[in-house]
This record gives structure tokens, sequence and C-alpha cells, in this order.
């Protein structure tokens, strides 16, 4: 609505039509003087020719005045119905008194139809308490107020939508208004939601990822398990292999000493005994001989008893010297070496602590077969000069060391199990190893051999 115009812009505008005035005229002549009846006449003329040119001015202001609200109210329509929000005015009761474009569109009612309907009408029956609330906040002046509630249009599709709503000052009357804001955040829900779905499916893959992890670190646990166990599957046939070869050459072994010892008793200990017999008998029947034929046979029965004595014995140290339970392992290596040297011609030189003779029955055993087995496949492999063997105390253990200066042997093939294999290195490592030791053997090109056992030391239990 225009105010009227205040006295300076009365002022400035009749200065703007006394000017516009004169510039129509022709100026009048100084010379012609016209009389005073005529002047009032023309001066009422040229009063009103001045308001005339005043009211064109002011109409031309109108015309302006006009053409510029237009503009407005164009611009205006514009921003209030093609809005992204839905405008609403509102009365206390919740009816509809105007509407934008945008918010007929929202919900899908022709704008026309919607004024006096009651906003409540298209919303979900769960939400309408909400929108109510809000309503009764914003007549309340509380100020403005925002909530969300479900949207049902003219279709029946329902969608989310937030309400901003402020209370109107009313120009035309004591009627109370409002202004409600109405925009459709179904997108932003739906956004919402696949932002929080994706979410959960990263916290979901970061689980899965870390399951993955778990499973194939529990996957490659499982292969290095089942290479172990494949490993201990083959050693384990390798040892039943090692094991019923042992079992074989001991059998045979022990076979080939009995026909020895069957051999030997038969050869020697029976022809003796055939001879004493034969003595003996010659005694009986020749009843005749003098005393010195007598006692010359006496001394030669006596002789073969000796004989087969010194057999019997030799078959005993052999079979287990007693030196070994009697005087102790060092004894009885000192005696088995001598007696070695004697036969081979091979060097032994032997070095040993005292406390050997300590150790507990099975272990000086142990010790004393495995030195024999070695000097053994010295003498029959070797084709050395001289060998050392040492016993030494160290940390808890008996170490043995046997070294030669013969000739060398390709260890592994020895070791590894064949049909026919020589019984010595393997048995003794078998010995060794059922006491809890470990057995090592180091062949090398012009160094020889060297055989290494390692076994607990263990006392004698106390009595």
């Amino acid at each position: 609505m225009n105010r009227p115009p205040s006295p300076a812009a009365f002022a400035d505008l009749r200065r703007q039509a006394k000017s516009r005035l004169r510039a129509r005229q022709r100026p009048p002549q100084a010379a012609s003087r016209k009389p005073q009846a005529e002047a009032d006449p023309r001066r009422l003329l040229h009063e009103l020719q001045i308001h005339q040119v005043e009211l064109e001015m002011q109409n031309a202001e109108l015309q302006k005045a006009r053409d510029d609200l237009e503009t407005a109210l164009e611009k205006y329509t514009d921003l209030y119905d093609f809005a992204p929000v839905g405008y609403f005015s509102l009365d206390e009761q919740g009816r509809i008194l105007e509407a934008n474009l945008t918010g007929a569109a929202l919900l899908g009612v022709d704008r026309s139809r919607l004024i006096n309907q009651r906003l409540l009408a298209f919303m979900a029956p769960t939400t309408q308490g909400v929108v109510r609330n809000l309503l009764e906040k914003v007549f309340a002046g509380r100020g403005k107020q925002v909530c969300e509630a479900t949207l049902r249009n003219g279709a029946g599709a329902a969608f989310m939508a937030t309400f901003h709503g402020a209370s109107a000052v009313s120009l035309g009357g004591p009627r109370k208004w409002c202004r409600v804001t109405v925009s459709d955040i179904t997108t932003l829900k739906q956004a919402q939601e696949a932002q929080h779905r994706v979410e959960a499916l990263s916290v979901t893959n970061q689980g899965l990822r870390r399951e993955i992890i778990k499973r194939q670190e529990a996957e490659e646990a499982l292969k290095q398990s089942e290479q172990h166990q494949t490993r201990l599957l083959v050693q384990s046939r390798q040892m039943q292999q090692q094991l019923r070869h042992l079992s074989h050459q001991i059998l045979q072994a022990q076979e080939e000493e009995r026909k020895r010892i069957s051999r030997e008793l038969h050869d020697e200990i029976a022809q003796t005994l055939v001879g004493i017999n034969f003595h003996l008998e010659d005694l009986f029947r020749d009843t005749t001989l003098n005393p010195r034929g007598l006692k010359r046979k006496i001394a030669q029965t006596q002789r073969l008893v000796e004989s087969l004595v010194n057999i019997v014995q030799q078959f005993a140290r052999e079979l287990r010297p007693t030196t070994l339970d009697d005087l102790g392992l060092i004894a009885a290596l000192h005696s088995f070496m001598k007696d070695f040297t004697k036969r081979t011609g091979i060097r032994v030189h032997f070095t040993a602590f005292a406390g050997v003779d300590l150790m507990q029955s099975p272990h000086r055993t142990v010790l004393f077969r495995v030195v024999l087995s070695a000097l053994a496949n010295v003498a029959q492999h070797a084709q050395a000069s001289r060998v050392k063997v040492s016993l030494r105390h160290i940390a808890e253990a008996i170490h043995l060391e046997i070294s030669d200066n013969g000739k060398s042997f390709q260890v592994e093939r020895v070791l590894r199990v064949r049909k026919n294999q020589p019984l010595g290195l393997l048995g003794m490592r078998e010995r060794v190893e059922m006491l809890g030791g470990a057995f090592a053997v180091e062949s090398a090109s012009g160094q020889g051999t060297t055989i290494r056992a390692q076994i607990p030391f263990a006392a004698p239990p106390a009595h």
C-alpha cells in the first residue's frame, strides 16, 4: 500500500512541474504589457497547467510503482509457488488457509481443493500427535518448532517430511495463523538408511575380513600341521623300517652267534671233552701202568681240562666280560683295547675320568658296547693305524668320542636303511637313543671318522 508524498516531495514535484511547463511555453515579451484584468485568468490557467503536469508526473510514478509491484509480485509468486519446499498457512484448527504449488504437489491434491482442509488429514495416524504438538507450541508463542512426520499424498503413498513451524502476525483481524514449511526428506532418509547399511556392511566386511584372515591363518596352520604330520608319518615309517631291519639284523646276528658258539663247542670243547674221556678210559682199562706212565696220562688230561677252561672263559668274555661288572668300565675297556691292539696292530689311546664307574650298569654297558662296535668297524673297514677313545663328563652328561685316521665313507648312505646293511652304526645309535642320548657320525676324506655319543649321567640308586 503506497503512502502520500511528504511536503518536501510535494514541493519538489511542484518545482519539477513548473520547470516542465516553462519548457513547453514561449517566454513572454518584455515590451508587451497586458492589462491587469487579463492577468488573473492567465495566472489561473498557469496554475491549472502546473497542476496538470503534476498529475501527469504522479500518474507516471504510479504506473512505474504498479509495474514494479507487478514485477515483485511475479518474483514473489515464483519464489512462493515454485520453492523447493511446501508452504502452508494454517489456522489454530490446523486448516489450510494458503498453500504454494510445491505443497499441493507434495500432497498430490490441486491447490484449490486444499483450502480449508485439515493438514492432519494427510498425516499417518502414528505421527498426527507430533504435528499437533508442534502447532500447539507455535500458537503458544514458543518460537520456531521443528518435527518429522509421515505424510500421505492423495494417491495414498507415504513419505517422510520435515515440518518447520513459525507464528505469523495477522493484518486482517484477530484471527491467528502460522506458517509451516514442509520438506520431503524421503530421499534423505533413504540415503541415511543406505549410509547406515553401508556402515553396517563395512563393519560386517571388516569382521568378515578378520574372519577370513583367521581362517587363512588356521588353514595355513592346518597345512603346516598336515606337513608336520606327514613328516612325522614318514619318519615313523622310516623308524619302523629301521626297527624291522634292526630286528632282522639282531635275529640274524643272534643266529650267526649261535652258529659260531655251536661250531666252537663242537670243534673245540666237544673234541677236548672226547680227548679227556679217551684218556680217562685208557686209565681205567690199563691197570698195569707204572707210576711214571700214570702221572704222564694224568698230566695230559689236566692240560686238556685247562684248555677247556680257557675256551669257556673266552666265550664268557666275548658274551659279557666279568671285568665290566667286577672292576668297572675303565678296566674292561683297558683289557679289551690291550687285546684289540695285540690282535689288529692298531694302537688305541684311551682317556677317561674316574667317575664314569659311578654310572648305572645299563649306561656303562651301552658305552662298552658302542666302543666295541666302533673298534670292530675300524678293524674291519677303516684301514687305520691309530684310534683315540675319550670319555668326558660335561654338564650332567657323558660324552664319548672315538676317532680314527682311516679312510672316510658316506655317512648318510650308510645310515640309510637298506637290506643287508651292517648292524654296527644303527646298533650303536639305537643303544644310545634308548637311554635318551644323542649319536652322531662325521667322516671326511683325509680326516678319518669320528663317532660321538652323549648319554645322561645316571648314578646308581642309593641302597
